[in-house]
């Protein structure tokens, strides 16, 4: 296991991927661990059943990735990575009725004929 403070990480952080590609990396902060960094090896962890899912589940939940990028982590088509969503009853689309309202008009604006 291999370590890095916070100002040698902010400093020089391809070195740091550089390292975790080899081992472990904690990121030390004030003589404290406060994160791990863990190299995603196509082979290694991302191999293992359901981790690419887990991690593109997460991904798209937390607003880090959009569907289109976290369905091709996840190895899916959009559509099932979509439904998947919906059986685990993670919302695809967020907003208040006002915004889907809105949403909604301009949609049909977009599809009225145009004269």
């Amino acid at each position: 296991m291999k370590s890095v403070n916070v100002r040698e990480l902010k400093n020089n952080p391809s070195e740091a991927l550089r390292q975790a590609r080899e081992d472990l990396v904690v990121v030390m902060n004030r003589d404290k661990a406060d994160a791990l960094l863990v190299h995603l090896d196509d082979e290694k962890l991302l191999g293992m059943p359901g981790v690419r899912l887990a991690l593109a589940t997460a991904l798209f939940r937390d607003g880090n990735l959009p569907v289109g990028r976290a369905a091709r982590l996840a190895g899916l088509t959009a559509v099932e990575f979509i439904q998947y969503l919906s059986r685990s009853g993670i919302p695809v689309v967020t907003g208040n009725a006002e915004e889907v309202r809105r949403d909604a008009e301009t949609l049909d604006t977009w599809l009225a004929p145009s004269s």
